[in-house]
């Protein structure tokens, strides 16, 4: 079985206009279900038992048996309960369900909940010519509890638009007619109408053909055409029939030719509130009339008025149509246990060419419809031109913001984050850190006697290092007055060219610290650290960079401390140098061996307008288990006593050798991604990369130019306006843009592991912020419809 559905939303985009229609359809197939068949048929045969039992009580406006094919025991009527028929309700529901979410049919139930919203108010069309599917209550399907704003309608696989005349009034115009009324109350119904506000209407009470015929003529026209009494449907026709009085009953080809005339006047509504409507509805429909509707079964009487009023009352509130017919509908579950499926008889008939009015819209202004088409749907109609702009102003406003710099605590947070997040790694191999603690402090003094370092050199010196750097200031005697150690020391520094000596530039040369001697022989690099305090408004004074050589300043000629080089390149240097692995200059980075170490630039990944002075240094930080035993650690007097259980000689060999204090009492705190450590480790770190890239290559960090940040943020933009677009519910929509988000992240931390800073926190804003555009796009909209 092939079921063609349409849905229309009110809410996000047009209803229709000039013709242009805004449905959206699906065809799809479904299985077929005896069991659903014969659970129907056993329905409506317990429901005609029911109303059979109880004719007399209740009511009916029928004037005959309705089916002919539904023959009635007498002996039936004693055999069931209402515990029956519920139990039957309730299993026709079930099977329903089970039949819509047959794998054939799935598909549409996934696009419908992608593309609507719970608050969207929608026609849902099922258009079949089949007469079993129309006798179904589609309504039951559990799509329509999670959309409390939709209602089902009924079309024929047929349908055009009919010209109308434009009648210009300030009144609804109801054409009521009333026909036998043998054992109902249609005065219900006549007071119901009159009380109606903005609304002229005109009754015909038992009328004979003629006159009902001629003011269906009537060049005035009529909004809504009402009928209340008696009728029944023949199936074997495909007509239905009414009774305009006592002697006199219609089929709907009695009344072709008038109601093709009240439909080029303006009809837009026919409600038969009658019995078996069906029948006539599918007569009605050939006429191509907007909305009908009809009673699907047998209605009793104070069933038919109690909707009549429900819909009447939401209807002229200004309530849409599809609204008032269902909030209706479900008024009428009050009245189910005095009659029983009350809640299922109401259907609609819609001609899915046609609008559906407000009540003020039938008072005949055409320009009064328009304005409610345009305000009903009142949104931006998203589109892939909407979709793109969007994209376009969100890249545009990033890059902006992200250029002055607004972005950077937050992109610089990022960066600590995926730092922190990276496999750890073991220690470098290639480092041995002499430390001293609390007891050397306590045993040797502090600072540290030249007598004392002198005599740890010796001992290291034995050992045959690479490199030995001490990253301790000695640009005086300690004691003061023991010169001769101090002499000591500094012809230590003198003989050997692979010890590394220190001094701090400060920024100012009356704040400079000198190195052990001015003599030009002996290597000596500064050991300046540079946080990020300044680069973002004083929020933290993380150090992510590090200064392997410094440019020319005239400033620093009056500084006793004038090397070019730092103390990280210079150890890096003597290592690289003792195993013949060359380091030059190439254009303005260093290359060590064959790799060349990308300097920080004015606008360097989340950097922007950065103080890029200098060959600046990305710090890719070792993430060891614990950050500051980035390499083995023993302490002075494990070298100078020569513990073999604590030290072994081998651990210096070939090694760089890097001396400080590590002392807790004398401070030397640095904040950095792994955590406080000393500068004694910062500078550990930086040997680590250098040394790492060249013989492990282990990769170094690295930044995409700006044109292909701005194209990658982008993309990320397009993404989150392509979920905007393609994805109407709002929760739907945040589950989309969150696993995209999720997708993002993974994608950044992926490259960050293979050395890549990929704009992250820009990313983001870019994939959410077209909702935050469009809506706001809609805003305007909204104001300048009104």
């Amino acid at each position: 079985m092939t079921v063609q559905l349409f849905y229309e939303k009110s809410v996000d985009e047009p209803l229709q206009e000039a013709g242009n229609s805004q449905w959206r359809q699906f065809q799809g197939n479904l299985p077929a279900s005896p069991i659903l068949l014969d659970l129907y048929r056993r329905w409506q045969l317990l429901y005609e038992l029911i109303y059979e039992s109880r004719y007399i009580n209740v009511g009916l406006r029928q004037s005959q048996p309705k089916d002919e094919d539904i023959k009635i025991d007498d002996a039936d009527v004693t055999h069931f309960s209402d515990v029956d028929f519920y139990k039957v309700c309730d299993e026709l529901q079930k099977q329903i369900d089970i039949w819509l979410d047959a794998e054939e049919f799935r598909h549409i139930d996934r696009q419908l909940r992608m593309q609507l919203s719970s608050d969207d108010e929608i026609r849902f069309i099922i258009q079949s010519e089949d007469i079993l599917l129309r006798k179904l209550p589609w309504h039951l399907w559990r799509f329509f509890s999670d959309y409390p704003k939709a209602e089902v309608g009924l079309s024929s696989i047929e349908f055009e638009t009919k010209a109308q005349v434009k009648n210009y009034t300030q009144q609804v115009k109801i054409l009521a007619v009333l026909g036998d009324s043998k054992g109902i109350n249609i005065d219900t119904d006549r007071r119901i109408l009159e009380s109606l506000p903005s609304a002229k209407t005109v009754f015909l009470v038992e009328p004979k053909h003629s006159e009902l015929d001629t003011l269906l003529w009537d060049n005035q026209g009529w909004n809504i055409l009402y009928f209340a009494g008696h009728s029944y449907s023949s199936h074997e026709n495909n007509t239905g029939y009414i009774h305009i009085n006592k002697k006199e009953y219609l089929n709907i080809n009695n009344l072709t030719n008038a109601l093709k005339k009240a439909l080029k006047n303006g009809l837009k509504i026919a409600i038969f509130n009658s019995c078996d409507g069906l029948g006539l509805a599918q007569k009605l429909e050939d006429l191509h009339i907007p909305q009908i509707i009809v009673m699907r079964e047998r209605v009793p009487d104070k069933v038919a008025q109690e909707f009549l009023k429900h819909f009447l009352t939401n209807f002229a509130e200004g309530q849409s149509f599809y609204v008032s017919v269902r909030q209706a509908r479900e008024k009428l579950q009050g009245l189910e246990s005095e009659f029983p499926a009350a809640s299922w008889l109401p259907v609609i008939f819609q001609n899915p060419a046609e609008i559906s009015p407000l009540w003020e819209n039938l008072r005949g202004k055409n320009q009064e419809l328009k304005k409610y088409i345009s305000c009903s749907s009142s949104q931006l109609k998203i589109n892939y031109k909407i979709t793109l702009i969007a994209s376009l102003i969100v890249t545009s406003l990033v890059t902006l913001i992200r250029y002055l710099g607004i972005l950077q605590p937050w992109e610089m947070k990022a960066f600590d984050h995926l730092m922190q997040m990276q496999s750890p790694e073991s220690e470098d191999s290639r480092l041995l850190i002499v430390g001293a603690d609390e007891k050397d402090i306590r045993t040797y003094g502090y600072p540290l006697p030249d007598a004392v370092i002198t005599r740890l050199l010796d001992k290291l010196q034995q050992y045959q290092p690479a490199a030995i750097g001490l990253n301790i200031v000695r640009d005086s005697p300690v004691p003061i007055n023991d010169t001769a150690s101090n002499q000591a020391l500094i012809n230590h520094f003198q003989k050997n060219h692979n010890l590394i000596a220190v001094c701090t530039l400060n920024n100012s040369p009356e704040q400079s610290i000198a190195p052990p001697s001015q003599s030009p022989g002996i290597p000596v690099g500064f050991v300046d650290l540079y946080n990020d305090q300044q680069q973002n408004n004083n929020q933290d004074k993380i150090v992510r960079r590090y200064l392997l050589s410094r440019s020319e300043n005239p400033i620093s000629e009056a500084s006793p401390c004038i090397t070019k080089y730092s103390f990280g390149w210079q150890l890096a240097y003597q290592y690289l140098n003792a195993k013949k692995i060359p380091v030059a200059t190439f254009k303005d980075d260093w290359k060590f061996g064959t790799f060349v170490i990308k300097h920080l630039e004015k606008n360097s990944g989340g950097y922007q307008n950065l103080d890029a002075r200098g060959n600046q240094l990305l710090i890719n930080y070792r993430h060891t288990l614990d950050p500051i035993h980035i390499a083995q650690q023993v302490t002075l007097r494990d070298i100078l006593n020569v513990d073999r259980d604590r030290f072994h000689p081998a651990w210096v060999k070939n090694r760089v050798v890097l001396i400080g204090v590590v002392a807790a009492s004398v401070k030397d705190p640095h904040q950095t991604p792994e955590g406080e450590m000393r500068s004694l480790f910062i500078h550990a770190h930086v040997v680590s990369q250098l040394l790492s890239t060249v013989e492990d290559h282990r990769p170094l960090l690295w930044w995409l130019p700006k044109w292909s940040e701005t194209l990658w943020i982008f993309c990320w933009s397009l993404t989150g306006s392509i979920v905007i677009w393609r994805v109407k519910i709002s929760l739907h929509r945040g589950l989309a843009l969150g696993i995209c988000s999720a997708m993002l992240y993974g994608i950044c931390w992926s490259i960050f592991a293979l050395g890549g800073w990929i704009p992250l926190i820009p990313g983001i804003i870019a994939l959410v912020a077209p909702w935050g555009v469009i809506w706001l796009g809609n805003t305007v909209y909204n104001k300048q419809q009104t």
